[in-house]
């Protein structure tokens, strides 16, 4: 009795025989965009197979059917959301015009980016990863795509500006800019954002003066502790 108990449940959660490649591609991506809304909304910790048929209106069984895991399916939706962004990203960086105005476009999606969820995803899944070997690999992939991408685009704005390649390695200014971009979302997704405006318009004002001086004009820091004040 208990066999064939198992039997139908197995049956019950597999999809149909001869299962048509459009309707498994319908399915798939039902639970993609099923476990996205459920990042955004419950967080990564919230996710369990079957909340995730519920929310795709599917069989509890399809998710380790499509997918063999419910982390699995996370990382996926994750990558999938990624690369829609890496392709914005490559189209502005590699159009036409000043890198003042892409990096100025890039800077506004910020925005666009936190209304999307995307932020609050990765988190979430960064945060699971910490434990899991496994996800950090595929996590890492997806941040040295990151990094390739904004690598590329910087490298090309020290040539425009005649900037010291030595002294502005492309490399380091990538990680430089990607680790303040993702300290910032975080921030903002705990509703803080003091000393963000600022940062933006120094960082503006220094590409103004690049674009009408054509020369080096790096932000300086004082190498000493101003006297009378606390700088902690």
């Amino acid at each position: 009795m208990t066999k064939i108990i198992a039997k139908t449940a197995r049956a019950r959660s597999a999809p149909e025989v001869g299962e048509s490649p459009s309707v498994r591609q319908t399915n798939v991506q039902a639970f993609l965009d099923a476990a996205e809304r459920l990042l955004i909304r419950e967080g990564a910790a919230g996710v369990s197979t079957r909340q995730l048929a519920r929310e795709a209106g599917q069989n509890h069984g399809l998710v380790h059917y499509y997918f063999g895991s419910v982390d699995e399916l996370l990382l996926q939706t994750l990558e999938r959301f990624s690369a829609r962004i890496l392709e914005r990203q490559r189209a502005l960086y590699g159009s036409d015009g000043p890198f003042i105005e892409k990096w100025r476009t890039a800077m506004g999606f910020v925005e666009q980016d936190l209304d999307s969820g995307f932020p609050k995803m990765w988190a979430e899944l960064q945060a699971l990863a910490w434990n899991r070997p496994e996800l950090r690999e595929r996590l890492r992939e997806i941040t040295g795509q990151w990094r390739t991408v904004l690598g590329n685009a910087l490298a090309q704005a020290i040539e425009e500006y005649g900037l010291d390649q030595s002294a502005f390695p492309a490399e380091a200014c990538a990680a430089l800019v990607m680790q303040f971009n993702e300290g910032l979302l975080l921030e903002r997704l705990l509703g803080f954002d003091r000393g963000h405006a600022a940062l933006f318009a120094a960082i503006d004002a220094w590409l103004v003066s690049l674009e009408s001086r054509g020369t080096p004009a790096a932000p300086t820091t004082p190498r000493t502790k101003p006297k009378g004040r606390n700088t902690r």
